[in-house]
């Protein structure tokens, strides 16, 4: 597959190693593909909607061979980098298709060839539509923590529909209903939802409230300059990502207690107060994630799928090559160099360190690749703005009250 020559480029890849600007980042986080199939259609889905259709050509499911090879090199790069902690996401697709017994030999793999001491955590993104009773118990065995995606309500969820058209809604919420059961309740780690402006914000935060879950993760909708998200016009005032963001973050910011924490929203909160975030979407931390599909091809984030055909590609798999080979990639080099990796624009902004231009896939322009800000570059201007101009009132206010 060829791939188009632009930002980062060799050119600057050279410049960023005679100026000595960056240091490897060891992966920590390691996203295996255990099938590459899904049992259900969303329209907005990166993996099989978007750009990259690369899907097609790879096995339904990861062999035992190349779940062992992959284990084996994440073993070896934990060793080499003296890595105390790792995260392994099984992904798809849909992960349980690979059913118990795949899921089981992917983790006693990886627990076999990690070093001892490793303290070793283990997460599975899925629909929840195939989640009973037998597989959480494997699942519980296994120590294996579950995120489910759900958008919101019945109306709200409209997108997750299976290949025949039937909505997934009923299934979703059986899932999450048998994950929240005693037995299987600390599994629970948090609920995925992409952000669809015609749901109404805090209507659809509420009905993730009611299920209780430890954490809720809002995800903007993918996009690009070039085919840009619903509803992101090219009208730098018009914020309507910001504006949905925002109506969830008074709702859940000015609860009396915290009823729940969200991922993207607590990190916006860490970086205004000088801490980490905790995302790869903002701020200018070294990325320290890499993709592993179901033919052991090592990749960059797979939401690169969403920008041009073969954009999360390397050229490596695990078969011939480390981890350590795939931190030499210019793709890994730009998301781990920090605010050296942004256009002038950004360098430039206010709001810099806490946005950091936004998730690296937002960023795409034909031609200039992603040396360009976030196509939500107003959204995350005016989202940022309005959670820094809300806490520093309440510390102001915290600060100047009568002892």
């Amino acid at each position: 597959m060829t791939v188009p020559v632009q930002w980062p480029t060799d050119s600057w890849m050279a410049s960023v190693r005679a100026a000595r600007i960056w240091q490897p980042y060891p992966f920590q986080q390691f996203i295996l593909k255990l099938h590459g199939w899904c049992n259900l259609s969303c329209d907005y889905c990166y993996i099989y909607e978007m750009a990259d259709r690369s899907w097609r050509d790879r096995p339904r499911g990861m062999s035992t061979a190349t779940v062992e090879q992959t284990a084996r090199r994440i073993g070896e790069h934990a060793a080499a980098h003296d890595l105390g902690a790792v995260n392994i996401v099984l992904h798809g697709g849909e992960p349980l298709l690979a059913g118990p017994d795949g899921i089981a030999h992917a983790v006693d793999a990886i627990r076999h060839a990690t070093p001892a001491g490793v303290d070793l955590t283990f997460r599975m993104q899925t629909n929840g539509t195939l989640l009973t009773d037998r597989v959480l118990d494997r699942l519980l065995d296994l120590d294996v923590m579950v995120s489910i995606s759900l958008d919101g309500n019945r109306s709200g969820n409209r997108h997750r529909r299976d290949a025949s058209g039937r909505e997934s809604y009923d299934a979703v919420v059986r899932g999450i209903e048998r994950l929240r059961q005693d037995r299987y309740r600390r599994l629970f780690s948090h609920l995925l939802c992409t952000i669809d402006l015609e749901n109404p914000p805090v209507e659809t935060y509420e009905t993730l409230l009611s299920f209780e879950p430890p954490l809720v993760d809002f995800l903007l909708p993918h996009g690009t300059w070039d085919a840009p998200p619903p509803g992101r016009t090219a009208d730098p005032a018009a914020t309507p990502y910001a504006d949905w963001l925002i109506a969830v973050f008074d709702r859940w910011y000015g609860a009396p207690r915290q009823e729940t924490r969200i991922r993207f929203l607590n990190s916006m909160l860490y970086l205004l107060l000088g801490g980490h975030g905790q995302v790869e979407t903002i701020g200018l931390e070294p990325r320290a994630l890499v993709v592993v599909d179901t033919d052991g091809s090592i990749q960059q984030v797979d939401t690169l799928k969403a920008t041009f055909p073969g954009a999360p590609e390397t050229g490596l798999d695990v078969f011939r090559h480390t981890f350590d080979d795939a931190l030499n990639h210019p793709m890994t080099v730009s998301r781990q160099v920090g605010m050296s990796a942004l256009c002038d624009t950004c360098q430039r902004c206010a709001v810099r360190d806490v946005c950091g231009a936004g998730y690296f896939p937002h960023r795409y322009r034909a031609g200039s690749g992603f040396l360009n800000p976030s196509v939500y570059c107003p959204d995350l201007f005016t989202l940022i703005t309005h959670i820094n101009d809300r806490v520093t009132t309440d510390l102001r206010d915290l600060v100047e009250r009568p002892a």
